[in-house]
């Protein structure tokens, strides 16, 4: 299965619940105020939040009345235009340092071990030598967990014994791969809870000595979202923000979700791109995010 196609599959649920809707709805109809509240309305359905919703549709508004846009077809290519650019990313990921350093956060049960070992298959495939780090130090048999998705992947694992410092985890693991010339590594972390802040601020700790372990090294952390929790996903991420400086966002579980309109909130209301999407378990179901492939693939209209 193709790239595209694995994507329109992965997003199937979303695009039959609501914005396979919104495109015939759009595409029929002639441009009216009606049409503006329907649609409002279904994208609020869709689960990108009642204020992106309007803020989709007002923008909409004004690209038809720029562009004297006159046919449903016409919006509907509008509206496409209109998501595509809000999300749209401001710049590549930074994995230019020895080692480019990836420190993957978030609460429990997201995915968060599965897609470290996804993104590790997947720098492979591209050339790179991959290093993981068992930072979870603290939930019983997170790194034996991690090796197990490290061996199916075939990329070595630096952990130490449970109950260990993570941040010295991290250290160390950054050190060795720098020392050995590997070109990345990914960093495993204790799912946190977004309210407890003696977690966070450890955190913010382990995102500084990430930094110190070596001068060269560019450092992204990725926060890993579920998609199937929706607007309650964005409403747990502003924290992670805030306490490590999250870079991108991985979202999960994709396949698994009618919310897939979800995608859209996440990079207007907390300004962070989505880096991956996760359609499915297998080792390469974690994509990079094409903004442009997800939009056709959410509208794609099924004969």
């Amino acid at each position: 299965m193709g790239f595209f196609e694995k994507l329109g599959e992965g997003l199937r649920k979303t695009r039959d619940s609501i914005f396979g809707s919104i495109a015939g709805l759009v595409n029929a109809g002639e441009i009216t105020d009606e049409l503006y509240d329907d649609l409002e309305e279904q994208l609020i359905l869709a689960d990108t939040g009642a204020d992106v919703a309007m803020r989709l549709v007002e923008e909409l508004r004004q690209e038809v009345r720029r562009k004297h846009l006159k046919t449903g077809a016409d919006a509907l290519e509008a509206l496409k235009g209109i998501i595509r650019e809000m999300l749209r990313a401001d710049g590549e990921m930074q994995l230019s340092g020895r080692p480019a350093v990836v420190l993957v956060i978030g609460v429990n049960g997201v995915g968060k071990t599965t897609s470290i070992a996804k993104l590790a298959h997947l720098y492979k495939q591209q050339g790179k030598r991959v290093m993981l780090a068992a930072g979870d130090t603290f939930r019983a048999a997170a790194a034996e967990q991690l090796c197990v998705w490290a061996e199916r992947a075939d990329v070595p694992v630096v952990k130490h014994n449970e109950g260990a410092d993570p941040a010295a985890v991290l250290f160390d693991a950054v050190q060795s791969a720098a020392a050995r010339g590997y070109d990345m590594v990914i960093c495993d972390t204790a799912g946190r809870l977004h309210n407890k802040k003696n977690l966070m601020d450890e955190l913010s700790k382990i995102s500084r000595v990430v930094h110190k372990a070596c001068g060269t090294a560019s450092v992204e952390t990725l926060l890993v979202l579920d998609a199937i929790t929706g607007q309650n996903a964005i409403s747990q991420a502003s924290q992670f923000i805030d306490a490590a400086g999250a870079t991108g966002i991985v979202l999960t579980k994709l396949d698994g979700t009618a919310k897939g309109g979800a995608v859209i909130s996440i990079k207007a209301k907390l300004g962070l791109p989505v880096r991956f999407v996760g359609v499915g378990e297998g080792m390469d179901d974690l994509m990079e995010f094409d903004p442009d492939a997800f939009v056709d693939a959410l509208f794609l209209r099924e004969e």
